[in-house]
């Protein structure tokens, strides 16, 4: 069963850092665009960043400087650094691809994890 499986949410005092992982599993033959997008509560999903198979990246303008993307294609894992956070980075992040091919249950579009919370305290 293909999945996306964060990790490295946390706790953590505005202007540190932390570092998500979303690690895809399940017999896994490629993977398109990864990336992140993050709900804050009563607020809608909104984009924090892509990343191509190729290595070409998109941020929102709200997370540029700070939070850098990147992904091991070997893994099919995907990355985010973020740094210098802010109370309003508070969020649940969830990792995203718009295509996963699967040898087992063929080729999924638009595919989430289930989300990891990271709380910035001021």
């Amino acid at each position: 069963q293909v999945q996306l499986v964060e990790s490295g949410g946390g706790l953590v005092q505005a202007g540190g850092s932390l570092r998500l992982s979303c690690a895809a599993s399940g017999s896994i033959s490629s993977i398109n665009v990864m990336g992140w997008y993050r709900q804050a509560p009563g607020k809608q999903r909104d984009l924090v960043s892509t990343i191509t198979p190729g290595g070409i990246t998109d941020y929102a303008d709200s997370v540029k400087g700070r939070f850098t993307i990147s992904r091991d294609n070997l893994k099919n894992t995907v990355y985010l650094q973020m740094n210098s956070l802010k109370p309003e980075d508070t969020a649940v992040y969830y990792c995203y691809t718009d295509r996963v091919s699967s040898w087992l249950e063929g080729t999924i579009m638009d595919f989430w994890g289930k989300g990891t919370l990271v709380t910035v305290s001021s």
